[in-house]
């Protein structure tokens, strides 16, 4: 896994919003969770907004622990005593500015690519693929009209071959009254009727 599709798999959705959480970033910086936070808590002012950052709820944490997140279930993470922080795309540019290490700014330019690679997906999807979901529907739409000309088929052969039998019955009936008509007898016996 190259690092731009490593640093898109720990970007999440929450709130409708695209970002990664504190203990994701300070891995990546090569820091204590604690002390991304800490230096976040000293230069709060940089990131007042919901689209900088904000604290998870308890519900936001569980949630995530339950779907996306599979590190909470197996190491890091697993008894979180607060609540993660999430950053925003803006978030994360204000970060380099307060965790001032070259570590930060090449950290930063991969996770900037990251959200541009992730929005350009969502806003732009890739004109192979909206050709290749175009050609399935039509493919989807023959069979189905191959399918519904089979079946008219099938039920026009049904039909006539249920008009064959009821005329073929219809005259085996005929045959039969013929033959249990009663016959006059022989001789000069009045036939009853």
């Amino acid at each position: 896994m190259n690092e731009l599709q490593l640093i898109q798999s720990k970007i999440y959705e929450i709130r409708g919003q695209k970002v990664m959480l504190d203990f994701d970033l300070a891995e990546m910086y090569g820091l204590e969770t604690k002390r991304l936070k800490e230096a976040v808590r000293r230069n709060i002012d940089r990131f007042e907004g919901d689209d900088f950052m904000f604290q998870l709820t308890k519900e936001e944490v569980t949630e995530l622990s339950r779907s996306q997140i599979a590190t909470l279930n197996k190491g890091r993470g697993y008894n979180i005593k607060y609540a993660p922080f999430a950053f925003g795309e803006l978030g994360i540019a204000m970060l380099s500015s307060v965790l001032n290490s070259k570590t930060a700014i090449e950290i930063n330019r991969g996770i900037m690519r990251a959200f541009v690679v992730v929005r350009q997906l969502l806003t732009h999807p890739s004109i192979d693929r909206i050709s290749g979901l175009q050609c399935e529907i039509q493919e989807l739409k023959e069979y189905i009209e191959d399918v519904f000309a089979d079946y008219n088929d099938i039920n026009d052969d049904t039909r006539m071959q249920l008009e064959l039998i009821n005329q073929t019955l219809a005259e085996l009936q005929s045959q039969k009254r013929m033959i249990e008509k009663p016959r006059n007898p022989i001789g000069f016996i009045k036939p009853k009727e």
